[in-house]
């Protein structure tokens, strides 16, 4: 008898330990196949969800619960839905993917601007406008719109960029004046099949950033596409490869970028330019100095806008040679190679 209650015991504890070694939360998650594209069945860390269904129901809630410093990848899945939040991924929040449902119906957005006051009555100034605020390395997003809904504001930034090695792929980025800040010098972000839209200055920043086949869409109402303020002692600033400029606006009536910093560097390379683009290209922005420092070049541009005939004097037509030792994607970011 005694013996028989003791093996029930152990059978007891036994099945206690299975089950909760299989109820553990740090076995990933994996999404139904009907909510990822082709069917295919993928397994994530977290799951957001606004309506309830996932371990968050906010996308800061999802960021907030990783730790710092983490080394390998945190893959977080969002649901469809419009998430209005005022986001940041805070430095050392390192190694984190984000994943959206589906690029039209995953939506981050917020509606400061840069003139809008906080709390001390202080204007809160164009970064601290930015709907999200990206400060980690190592970060990633696919399949999600990125938008400042605060409308023709002046400077009201969509995405702020510091953290190193940062990459978008298959996303839309949404506003007026200044949607896109790659604001670290330190800084290399890599676009893959982007979306980004904006009127005056709407790519701008310090970082080194290749823009690779996107979309850059140019409304009505702006004047410049590009305001670069690279460092002296970078050699790269935005580098556009394959991309078509589109645009709603009237006939040349859009400047490809003006040199927010004397040092700014910007080139177009293999890219299709729309009427928009003005024949001279390229604005020195009242700075007569800028035009013996800055770096701006373009490579076998084509479309209405791309004959470079008239392009102003200091701007520059690239080699052969450098299109194909200058502007690699290992030259431009010193040996790191973006993996989508």
């Amino acid at each position: 008898m005694i013996n028989k209650n003791k093996v029930m015991i152990l059978n007891f504890l036994m099945a206690s330990v299975f089950f909760i070694s299989c109820s553990t939360t740090d076995t990933p998650k994996e999404t139904p196949a009907g909510e990822t594209p082709k069917g295919e069945v993928k397994s994530y860390d977290i799951i957001v969800d606004s309506k309830g269904t996932g371990d968050f129901t906010t996308v800061q809630a999802a960021i907030n619960s990783v730790v710092f410093l983490k080394t390998i990848e945190t893959k977080i899945y969002i649901k469809n839905g419009v998430y209005k939040e005022k986001l940041e991924l805070a430095q050392n929040k390192n190694n984190i993917t984000l994943i959206g449902e589906s690029k039209e119906n995953v939506i981050f957005t917020y509606d400061d601007y840069a003139s809008k006051k906080n709390s001390a009555g202080l204007e809160i100034g164009t970064s601290g406008s930015a709907s999200f605020i990206v400060a980690g390395n190592n970060f990633k997003a696919k399949n999600i719109t990125f938008e400042n809904s605060s409308g023709n504001v002046g400077q009201a930034v969509a995405v702020r960029v510091d953290g190193d090695k940062v990459i978008f792929d298959n996303c839309k980025f949404l506003g007026f004046q200044d949607t896109l800040y790659p604001r670290a010098s330190t800084s290399r972000q890599y676009y893959k099949n982007c979306y980004i839209e904006g009127a005056t200055d709407f790519i701008f920043g310090a970082s080194t950033a290749i823009f690779d086949q996107c979309e850059i869409f140019a409304k009505t109402g702006g004047s410049y596409i590009t305001a670069a303020n690279t460092p002296q002692a970078n050699p790269y600033g935005f580098v556009f490869l394959n991309c078509k400029l589109i645009t709603n606006a009237a006939s040349k009536s859009y400047y490809l970028g003006r040199p927010w910093g004397n040092y700014a560097r910007t080139v177009f390379v293999k890219c299709e330019m729309a009427a928009h683009i003005k024949a001279e290209g390229w604005h020195n922005w009242s700075k007569p100095e800028a035009e013996t420092t800055t770096f701006y070049g373009e490579y076998s541009s084509t479309g209405a806008g791309g004959n470079t005939a008239s392009r102003v004097s200091w701007s520059h037509l690239l080699t052969l040679e450098q299109f194909t030792t200058d502007y690699t994607i290992n030259a431009i970011f010193k040996g790191w190679i973006p993996t989508l």
